[in-house]
């Protein structure tokens, strides 16, 4: 699998925790009504995520996002052709999360905001070379974080999303295969998270963070957002051979552990 070999594209202005995002000016004549009215809609989506992440941290002004959209290339069908990534600076962490599962869809009216779900991922363990200075995003995408939340993406929407799936089992996993192919992850993670056959695991869903992950006063129906949580090998294995009851324990041994949702690189496993 040739992992994520794309052009990213991010404008540099810098943003702080009270600043407003910049309005966007779009010209409204080519438009349809019902195109002018699935912008409208869409935009105000954007600006109900902006306040629910600055209440969580700082967020950047500026998203990662794709010069041409992936979906005009043969990749994942997205609600729009809006993919994008947004970076929210938490202290020692960093959040990279998408922008864009959750938009209403481009071509079926009266389906709610997308795939009523946005995934995040919450990290310190950053490489410097990768970090980017505040005002700054471009870097994130040299990073294992930013390539495994991609990787979900690709993946969830794939699928349609996945609510469906998280109302019925409380939490999922998720396996990433042809680890050594991919560049940011096979580069920076230990082999602790490396399994003998070549993949590394996610759980998707929980633990839950110290936030809340709904969001109720989107434009048309309510978005969770979907922590995605690095595991080690042995975890992934255990749940690999354990199912439903060895995620479940999973879940709980992080959250015992202290660990919670935070993927991070040097932490021991917890089976």
């Amino acid at each position: 699998m040739n992992f994520f070999k794309k052009l990213f594209g991010s404008s540099k202005a810098p943003e702080t925790q009270d600043a407003q995002p910049t309005p966007q000016v779009h010209e409204l004549g080519d438009l349809t009504e019902a195109e002018a009215a699935n912008l409208a809609i869409r935009e105000a989506g954007e600006a109900c995520l902006d306040r629910h992440w600055r209440a969580v941290g700082t967020v950047e002004r500026d998203v990662l996002a794709y010069m041409i959209s992936p979906t005009f290339s043969g990749g994942p069908y997205w609600p729009s052709t809006r993919q994008a990534y947004r970076v929210v600076r938490r202290g020692d962490t960093i959040i990279l999360a998408t922008e864009g599962l959750s938009d209403p869809f481009d071509d079926t009216e009266g389906m709610g905001n997308g795939f009523e779900m946005e995934l995040f991922v919450e990290t310190a363990d950053i490489p410097e070379h990768a970090y980017g200075p505040v005002g700054e995003v471009d870097p994130f995408k040299r990073s294992w974080a930013f390539e495994l939340v991609e990787h979900v993406a690709r993946t969830v929407a794939d699928a349609g999303g996945i609510t469906h799936q998280l109302d019925q089992y409380g939490a999922l996993s998720l396996e990433i295969p042809g680890f050594s192919q991919s560049h940011p992850m096979s580069e920076q993670l230990p082999k602790l998270f490396v399994t003998d056959d070549d993949c590394t695991g996610v759980l998707l869903g929980a633990p839950e963070p110290d936030f809340s992950t709904r969001v109720e006063d989107m434009p048309l129906s309510p978005v969770r957002l979907v922590p995605v949580v690095l595991i080690t090998a042995a975890e992934l294995e255990y749940v690999r051979s354990g199912g439903r009851a060895a995620r479940e324990d999973l879940v709980s041994r992080l959250q015992e552990a202290g660990i919670g949702h935070m993927s991070s690189l040097h932490r021991a496993s917890v089976v």
